[in-house]
């Protein structure tokens, strides 16, 4: 090298120093700026997801319907014994186009568990099938299998022919049953020679009814505010006390109900029930009162549940 140009190489090195150290600030000013000393790419940003499980709701306001909302059912009442008299149950089935089919294989099949507590029970054979229903002009011809036929005394025989009368006399379609066993008409029942060679009705039954009646709601209904109290009565001026209590024992309401005609004839009631509880669980109780000491007498009770 010249001794000028070591000259000139000499004034640019401060200069070239100057520049140097400027590069290194702004490459790690950028390295910073993109999170990181390495040389590696930075991670794509990412979009952060919120799951609730509130349900959404329309423009309006109202919120859809949840895709597990619960099925439909359809619900039936089942005439068990309560004693010697006919005491009703009140179930739900998955929805069916056949609800007398529906209710009569289940009466067949006998009171479940919690209806047993409630002292319901049967007169009907263990093992008895339906083998066919139709109804026709309000009479419905029920076929059932030989073990309907089997077995019991006089009691036992007529209280499962009312059973089935009453069951199936609930739908309103229905006047009359007729019976079938095996395919064959029946003309007289078992070695008792219960007749039934004409349509059944419920008026030929009356005397398996007890005092105080109560066809709704059933043993394990739902209820909801207000629900309806109805069914036949036979008690002094047909008048008689009905309670509803949550699963303490606590009083919800306490009504008098009166039947269209007092004892010794039997008269109907119906009555609407408004009610206020937090509890899911409680029982309906009706009863009359002795004009003597004020005692309790016809007693019947009744667990339900409340609609929440």
């Amino acid at each position: 090298m010249t001794r000028r140009a070591a000259a000139g190489f000499a004034r640019l090195l401060p200069l070239l120093l100057i520049a140097a150290a400027v590069a290194v600030l702004v490459a790690a000013a950028l390295i910073a700026a993109c999170g990181g000393s390495s040389g590696s790419p930075s991670p794509a940003p990412t979009a952060t997801v919120t799951v609730t499980e509130e349900p959404s709701e329309t423009p309006t306001g109202v919120a859809t319907p949840s895709p597990s909302a619960a099925p439909a059912h359809t619900t039936i009442s089942l005439y068990f014994l309560r004693g010697e008299k006919l005491g009703v149950a009140e179930r739900r089935v998955p929805e069916t186009t056949m609800p007398a089919t529906a209710a009569v294989k289940a009466l067949l099949a006998g009171p479940v568990r919690t209806e047993q507590r409630a002292g319901l029970g049967s007169a009907v054979p263990a093992g008895t099938r339906l083998l066919g229903l139709s109804i026709d002009d309000g009479v419905a011809s029920v076929d059932l299998s030989s073990e309907f036929d089997s077995g019991g005394g006089s009691l036992s025989m007529t209280a499962r022919v009312a059973q089935v009368v009453y069951t199936l006399t609930r739908f309103p379609t229905v006047r009359a049953v007729e019976f079938l066993i095996e395919g064959e008409p029946v003309a007289a029942l078992g070695g008792e020679g219960v007749v039934l060679d004409l349509p059944q009705r419920r008026g030929q039954w009356r005397g398996f009814e007890p005092n105080i009646f109560v066809e709704a709601p059933g043993v394990g209904a739902v209820i909801a505010s207000p629900f309806t109290l109805s069914g036949t009565a036979m008690v002094f001026e047909g008048s008689f006390l009905a309670r509803l209590t949550d699963s303490s024992g606590r009083r919800i309401v306490h009504v008098v109900m009166q039947a269209s005609r007092g004892g010794p004839e039997r008269g109907r009631f119906s009555k609407e029930i408004p009610f206020s509880t937090s509890s899911r669980r409680g029982t309906l109780i009706g009863f009359s009162q002795s004009m003597e000491d004020g005692s309790r007498q016809d007693e019947v009770r009744i667990p339900v549940a409340f609609a929440r």
